[in-house]
């Protein structure tokens, strides 16, 4: 069975990029491009990983992870998030040394990255049985 993954990023061309390289990869991808509805899309859907940009330009997706991450539903849901600017980076490293237990299936990855970066921390959280 196809892994989902849900893809949040404010920029569409990311977005379809992201698209393009997770189905060559025979993943399942739904995309969205605003924050603002991340939370309740990935509590109804429940995707088996979600790619989060930190930097969105509705709502701070440093915040989605958060709540998703303090939520009995969502909180098993592994992320991936992503971003070019320091401070949330910091931040959300932060978080993860912190609590470990609470974002112990939540990955950070500095931009600019490799698109061979991304899909073996995707690979590397959630794997794809259609390999």
């Amino acid at each position: 069975m196809r892994k989902n993954i849900l893809v949040v990023d404010d920029r569409n061309e990311l977005l379809h990029l992201m698209r393009r390289v997770l189905e060559d990869e025979e993943y399942q991808v739904s995309i969205l491009q605003e924050g603002r509805n991340a939370f309740e899309k990935v509590k109804s859907t429940l995707p088996d990983l979600l790619i989060l940009d930190l930097k969105l330009g509705d709502i701070s997706g440093q915040d989605i992870l958060k709540d998703l991450k303090s939520d009995s539903v969502t909180a098993d849901v592994p992320v991936i998030v992503y971003t070019a600017a320091v401070f949330e980076a910091d931040e959300v490293a932060h978080l993860i040394e912190g609590s470990p237990q609470e974002y112990r299936n939540v990955r950070l990855l500095k931009k600019p990255f490799e698109l061979d970066a991304l899909l073996d921390e995707v690979e590397n959280m959630i794997g794809n049985s259609e390999h």
